[in-house]
Formats: structure tokens, sequence, C-alpha cells
């Protein structure tokens, strides 16, 4: 019987076309691709890895979860080694673990939670360009947290999403929303069932926008009526996106 391998791994998601391999010739240009290449040399075999979830172009993860089938015989510990001395310096693995055979990275996922960084201040970050989004206006949190309390529960988050044309349900439960405010920044974190293309850059950008005072919180209600993404905020970048974890019970 193949065993099956658990990873957790984080990643520099900046040069890369996102997670997901878009056939043969896309492997290097993908996180999910990058890994398989090594992967396949480190096991002789042709592997396929899944992940938790498909993350945008240029969005990072702190604890990205896949899972890989393979006959090889290397211990564990052997193939954090190899993994981290091939792999580029942009994608790190933090822990492998052997997991039952019927346990399937994306399928078992209970929830995730996602952190966006919003950098603010007078003076941005110089360090932390590549991985905030800058908002040059001052925030009210108060009217963020208004807004962000109308996104929590369960709702269909299509005016949310960048979804096109699908017969798949794009109602998702929002567990919580956390607005951290720090000295030079304001991470946004998420936490749900799951998230639907773009959702988690769009519910932010819609936060901003009522904290700027360019909308108001009760606006997120029609969102919900409506299902119309031109009701919504504005997509913020990737850059500031991050998956910060995998729930798994």
């Amino acid at each position: 019987m193949k065993r099956n391998i658990k990873l957790l791994m984080e990643y520099d998601g900046g040069r890369y076309d996102g997670w997901q391999r878009l056939g043969k010739k896309s492997g290097g240009t993908t996180i999910q691709g990058k890994l398989e290449e090594v992967l396949s040399k480190m096991t002789g075999e042709e592997v396929e890895l899944i992940g938790s979830g498909r993350t945008d172009a240029g969005v990072h993860a702190r604890g990205q979860v896949a899972n890989f089938h393979t006959d090889s015989d290397m211990k564990c510990w052997e193939m954090k080694y190899y993994l981290n001395r091939y792999l580029p310096q942009d994608i790190g693995v933090l822990y492998v673990s052997d997991v039952p055979e019927r346990f399937h990275s994306r399928l078992n996922a209970k929830a995730k939670r996602y952190v966006y960084r919003v950098a603010i201040g007078d003076v941005p970050s110089v360090f932390d360009r590549k991985y905030t989004w800058y908002c040059f206006d001052k925030l009210d949190v108060s009217l963020m947290k208004a807004g962000a309390e109308l996104m929590v529960g369960e709702h269909d988050f299509k005016g949310f999403s960048s979804v096109k044309k699908s017969s798949k349900s794009t109602v998702r439960t929002v567990r919580w929303i956390d607005i951290d405010v720090k000295e030079r920044e304001i991470d946004l974190i998420f936490e749900g069932n799951g998230f639907l293309y773009n959702m988690v850059r769009i519910m932010a950008g819609t936060l901003i926008e009522i904290g700027t005072g360019d909308r108001e919180p009760e606006t997120i209600k029609e969102v919900f009526q409506t299902k119309n993404r031109e009701k919504a905020g504005m997509t913020l970048p990737p850059q500031g996106l991050f998956l910060d974890e995998v729930f798994y019970e």
C-alpha cells in the first residue's frame, strides 16, 4: 500500500502564478508545479500533489497543507531535508508526516484562516512593501468592525467574489473576522469554512472603503441581497494576503 504523506509549507508567492499547476508546461511557474518537480526527483515517481486550496498569483502562505502518495521508504525527516535543500528559497517545508490513507488535504479541511496586511502611517515600511498594501487614508476602525460584524455568519458570498457563472454553491460561513491594529499596520483576519475566488481580497477592500468613509457599513447587506459584485468594494492587490492556517479535525 502506498504511503500518504502530508506537508505543511510556507511560501512567498510573489514570483509565482499561484498555487495550481495548469498543465505540464506551467510547472515551474506555480507553487504546486515546483514542488511536484522536486518531489518526483526525490521519489523517482511521478508525484501529484493535492493542495488544501488554491492561492492566486502573488498571494503568500504561512500554513499551506498538501498531501501526496508514494512508494518511497524515505523517512519523513529525510524528505523534509531533501525538499528544503532543493526547493527555491521562497518555498519552505515546515513539517512532513505520514497520515492515514484516506486523508485528503482539501476535502478534509474544516476551516481556513487568511490574513490581509494593510500598511498605515505617514510612510509605508520599505521592508514590508512586498507583503503589505499601503493605505494612504486614515481608517476608522470602529466603522470597519461594524462592517465586519455584518459579514460574519452563513451567507451567499457571490457578490464578494470574482466567480463567473458556476453551478457550484457560493454559500459560505465566515466564523469570525478580527481587525488587529498595530503601530504601522492593520491586519484583517478572516476565518471560515471556505472562500470563493478573490473573496478575501474583496471583503478586505470593502472594509477599507468603509474605514475611509467611502461607504457605509450597511451597504454590506445590499451586496448579500443583490449578489452583485459591483455593489462590493475594490479587490485589494495580492501581495498583502496570506493563507495563515488550514484547520482539520
